[in-house]
């Protein structure tokens, strides 16, 4: 299955039906007066999240979605059927965006959530509605309403519990092969990840999310290299692992670059709780990484785990400080999420 975090949809609620005009006949029935039903409501065009789905590729092949109109009124007082809603299926942590794709109309993050996008039409009255005592048998009905007609966008962000950042090739991949089932490409050259990988780690009883972010470099925030637009899926993450080769050239630089894209691309980011861990530590010696790790101490006030997820050097301590991390920041969330709804629940 392809990877898919973005598309577009053009949505249609359905209109509503029209009312009836239409008298009561029946023999030995001297006045039968109006009888015209209403038109039925249309149908409303509804986004609901579901747990089956991990992206948005089924809206590569379907762009146009448009609910039922509402069927039209009849004699007998009968009103018309309502239409059909339309449903959109969307995986967790899809943003629906309106057709500036700025303006936010909902977050859907939990399977079972929906969201009516295109409301339809009322139906229109028939002419039973109009009967008064002045105008016994009125001949007019109203025409249903059209229904809403735009296009929205459509976002993704993975829920995932961490997010591995880095340049490319800093061993991002291989860090999460290593310590989950996931099968991510792997290969000896730059910008091998094109999209976002996940996978369940365990670390002691604790089990979390960890999702792999391709790589960025210097400028991707003005769309260098793969650009930043991947950098969404770790807007949900509680911790960031921040992965640095240590047989690069200039270590400082490397943070530094990535930091500074963090910032760039805003929603508090850079805010978030981070392991900094120089990777590849198997393939130098202790010398070397102290060197390293001193730079960053230095420069940036950092510590650098010493992590190898060839030979599962650190591995076990990184995941255990990052479970505890996770822990952490969701605490935080929580505690912050009760004190926005008490203060949403204060009367004076």
């Amino acid at each position: 299955m392809k990877f898919l975090d973005q598309a577009r949809a053009y949505i249609q609620s359905g209109a509503g039906g029209n009312g009836s005009v239409s008298f009561r006949r029946e023999k030995y029935v001297e006045f039968g007066g109006p009888d015209g039903g209403d038109g039925g409501r249309g149908g409303d065009v509804v986004a609901e999240c579901v747990d089956n789905l991990n992206t948005l590729i089924d809206f590569r092949y379907q762009q146009h979605y448009k609910a039922g109109r509402g069927g039209d009124g009849m004699g007998k007082n009968r009103s018309g059927a309502g239409g059909d809603d339309k449903v959109l299926h969307v995986p967790p942590g899809t943003q629906i965006f309106a057709q500036d794709n700025e303006t936010l109309l909902g977050d859907l993050t939990e399977p079972g959530q929906k969201l009516v996008l295109a409301k339809g039409g009322n139906g229109g009255f028939g002419n039973t509605r109009f009967k008064s005592s002045t105008n016994r048998a009125p001949r007019r009905a109203n025409s249903g309403e059209p229904g809403q007609e735009f296009e929205v966008w459509l976002r993704l962000k993975l829920i995932a519990d961490a997010g591995l950042i880095g340049l490319p090739n800093a061993g991002k991949s291989t860090f999460l092969a290593a310590v989950s089932a996931a099968k991510p490409k792997i290969a000896d050259y730059p910008f091998t990840t094109l999209h976002p990988n996940l996978g369940v780690v365990r670390a002691g009883d604790v089990d979390f999310v960890l999702a792999d972010i391709p790589g960025l470099i210097e400028g991707a925030h003005e769309g260098a290299g793969v650009g930043d637009r991947f950098l969404g899926h770790v807007e949900r993450c509680g911790a960031l692992v921040h992965l640095i080769d240590v047989t690069s050239e200039d270590v400082a630089t490397d943070y530094e670059t990535i930091r500074g894209e963090l910032a760039a691309y805003g929603a508090g980011l850079d805010e978030k709780p981070e392991l900094v861990a120089l990777t590849k530590c198997d393939a130098v010696s202790d010398e070397q990484y102290e060197s390293a790790a001193k730079i960053l101490r230095t420069t940036h006030g950092v510590e650098a785990y010493r992590i190898s997820a060839v030979s599962g050097l650190g591995m076990k301590d990184i995941l255990y400080k990052l479970a505890n991390a996770i822990g952490e920041a969701r605490v935080l969330e929580r505690e912050a999420g009760t004190d926005k709804q008490q203060e949403m629940q204060w009367q004076p």
